[in-house]
């Protein structure tokens, strides 16, 4: 490596899981003496770290690729690294495809970006995709935000959903033991974040794979477990977690997130679809009637909780009725936001190899009628906020208009409200809603949470 300090970028397509590895990863190239670049032109090490859900995500990848690749043949120092599920799905495929790629690396090699770039830059050209045991990982993630923060629980994941290509690309779930997510929420907590997001592909399944019992005797095989675990952790004031699979998602956890005051009221629970045959069909193992047992229950705890979700439109098969179904089930349930997709066929998964697959004009329409819906319900929703007080956590200033501070109410609604960064950032404010629209609020000030009397 030269001597004065190289630079660089970091471009994250797809979920949270991905954020999370790509704050890991550059927290491993700052203490490799790198440091960040806002503007990939001026970086010299340039890294991907790519999403295969959908067909648009991968493309944009490739026309990324393209632009440094060429780059690359002026500056033949630039490092160029592929990660994430489209590097485990294509592997060597890649190199082929763009032959001045470094390193082709998958999600579960993260925790390895040291070892695989000394191997780089010893001129060789490095594929990492062979399935590995994630290594316990004592990096500082570089986090985006100063006052949230991702915090893995579990990688992986044993389901086996026909339309899924993360089981192939992130492997068999490994659960992080307890005691070493307590102790990264703790060096959080010093370092003055203020919440932290549990995360894991099937976050309820959290445990499955641990052993016995902790050095103390106690159990903390569950989710549920893990929340009064690290319920206490000083200075962290809030916690979330996603993303739930309906299979596993149990009335002892709804009960202790109404238990636990730092839970935050807010569950992202994907139902995909309305329709028990298709649901079926896509190896979710629950019906829509057990989904809405969990929206009753949630709901009967805590009436005002926030539920957000994911559903899929146009997978094979699907008729106008099963459709309908879909839609349904939005209406009845009224979710405070949706994730919604068009079923794209992903490599290596059964149900893109079905031939009754649906035209993309199909898939385009019900797409659009069923964010339709979502953008109404999640309007009506909206409502309940108004002239409500809410308690908003200030995390940054918002883009649009200086003069306002933005943050997230407990229930994750995005709210603005007047006031200086410098002064509210990290704070809990309470707020007056003045303002209610589908996906955000704004309001005024009134005190600080903390200084309430």
């Amino acid at each position: 490596m030269t001597s004065s300090p190289r630079r660089f970028h970091i471009t994250t397509f797809g979920c949270q899981m991905n954020k999370a590895d790509s704050e890991r990863m550059a927290g491993i190239l700052q203490d490799m003496g790198f440091t960040w670049s806002e503007n990939p032109e001026d970086a010299d090490l340039i890294l991907y770290n790519t999403c295969t859900i959908r067909d648009n995500a991968e493309q944009k990848v490739y026309s990324y690729l393209g632009r440094q690749a060429k780059r690359k043949h002026e500056q033949p120092d630039l490092t160029l690294i592929v990660a994430g599920c489209v590097a485990q799905q294509e592997g060597e495929a890649l190199l082929r495809r763009v032959p001045e790629l470094d390193l082709v690396m998958g999600p579960q090699h993260a925790n390895r970006l040291q070892d695989l770039l000394e191997r780089v830059f010893q001129g060789r050209q490095v594929v990492a995709t062979e399935p590995v045991h994630i290594m316990e990982d004592i990096t500082q993630p570089r986090r985006d935000s100063a006052v949230t923060a991702w915090v893995n629980v579990i990688y992986g994941c044993n389901e086996r959903c026909t339309y899924c290509v993360v089981p192939n690309v992130r492997g068999v779930e490994q659960s992080r033991p307890p005691e070493s997510i307590r102790a990264e929420i703790e060096e959080l907590g010093r370092q003055g974040y203020k919440e932290v997001t549990l995360l894991g592909q099937n976050i309820d399944a959290y445990g499955r794979d641990l052993p016995g019992a902790t050095a103390d005797g106690r159990h903390l095989h569950t989710l549920t477990d893990l929340l009064y675990f690290i319920h206490d952790v000083p200075g962290i004031e809030r916690i979330r977690f996603a993303t739930s699979h309906p299979r596993y998602f149990t009335e002892r956890l709804i009960r202790a997130c109404h238990e636990l005051p730092k839970v935050c009221e807010h569950f992202h629970i994907p139902f995909q679809s309305g329709d028990n045959d298709l649901l079926k069909a896509m190896s979710r193992g629950y019906t829509h009637e057990k989904y809405r047992r969990i929206i009753d229950t949630v709901r009967r705890y805590m009436p005002d909780a926030s539920i957000s979700a994911d559903a899929i439109v146009g997978f094979p098969g699907e008729t106008e009725a099963q459709f309908e179904n879909t839609l349904k089930l939005v209406e009845d349930i009224g979710f405070d936001q949706l994730n919604t997709a068009a079923y794209s066929p992903r490599p290596g998964t059964p149900a893109a190899l079905w031939d009754n697959q649906l035209s993309e004009e199909v898939k385009r329409d019900r797409l659009q009628r069923l964010n339709h819906l979502v953008s109404v319900k999640a309007a009506e929703r909206s409502q309940r906020y108004f002239g409500r007080v809410e308690e908003v956590l200030v995390e940054d200033q918002n883009p649009k208009d200086p003069t306002q501070v933005m943050g997230r109410t407990r229930g994750n609604r995005l709210t603005y409200f007047e006031g200086r960064l410098d002064e509210l950032k990290g704070q809990q404010v309470l707020v007056k809603i003045t303002e209610v629209r589908a996906f955000s609020l704004t309001g005024h000030a009134l005190l600080p949470a903390a200084a309430r009397g």
